[in-house]
């Protein structure tokens, strides 16, 4: 089972992140990278030789969210076991 350290550890390790989703466009040579900024659609051009390296903060983005979620509903079900134990206990 995961602890709140060692999720922050793992989160701690992702060195580069980028947010979107790659799709690629007729012909192969270019693939479209779009992300939500601003309130607003962005899309950017991405050759094709730079798409290894855009997957990878693409994958580095998606672990952290992955990682952060764990963490928030491990911090939940503390907090929530914290809450239920002092209801438990006799008061003085």
């Amino acid at each position: 089972m995961s602890t709140p350290e060692s999720l922050l550890e793992q989160i701690a390790q992702i060195q580069e992140m980028e947010r979107g989703k790659l799709c690629p466009m007729r012909g192969g040579r270019y693939f479209n990278h779009q992300t939500w900024e601003k309130g607003r659609n962005v899309v950017r051009y991405v050759p094709a030789p730079e798409v290894p390296a855009l997957r990878k903060r693409l994958a580095g983005y998606q672990q952290f969210v992955q990682l952060t979620r764990k963490y928030v509903e491990l911090i939940i079900r503390q907090s929530r076991a914290k809450a239920y134990a002092a209801r438990l206990r006799p008061k003085p």
